[in-house]
């Protein structure tokens, strides 16, 4: 295994903040209160779950072009008209209710998950992606299955 650079890394569970906050203040009503208070309602529960949630696949769909940027020909199309499909996702999924948008959202980061193996496999992204990726999206799913569940 090739170890995560340390920024990315960082960066990566810095990126997770809005998903742990949005599952924090579901559980925990005072949090909540006092979040909404502060910082807005959009930014508690579920509402900063469903949102940032929409904003990272879309920016997954950005990495996921610059990894088929690498590439040349038909390798390269395919990984352009893969790296699309989960901004697509975010946009037409996440309507219906937060429970559907949650649980769509789910289906969209473990899909994001497999496009980012099949990118390392294909040699566009580096090796050390799938490390990342899996710990990220791990906890992204957790995050929102608090949403969904609950």
């Amino acid at each position: 295994m090739t170890s995560i650079p340390k920024p990315a890394l960082i960066l990566g569970l810095a990126g997770l903040i809005p998903f742990v906050w949005g599952a924090a203040t579901y559980l925990n009503d005072d949090l909540a209160a006092w979040g909404a208070a502060r910082l807005g309602p959009r930014f508690v529960g579920p509402y900063v779950q469903l949102f940032y949630g929409s904003v990272i696949l879309s920016f997954m769909s950005g990495v996921l072009w610059g990894f088929a940027a690498k590439a040349s020909g038909r390798a390269a199309s395919a990984g352009y008209v893969l790296s699309v499909i989960p901004a697509l996702w975010a946009f037409f999924m996440t309507g219906g209710g937060p429970v559907a948008a949650g649980t769509n959202l789910i289906f969209g980061f473990a899909g994001v998950l497999l496009l980012d193996i099949a990118f390392v496999k294909w040699g566009l992204a580096p090796a050390w992606w799938t490390q990342l990726r899996v710990l990220l999206t791990s906890i992204v799913i957790l995050c929102l299955l608090v949403g969904v569940l609950l």
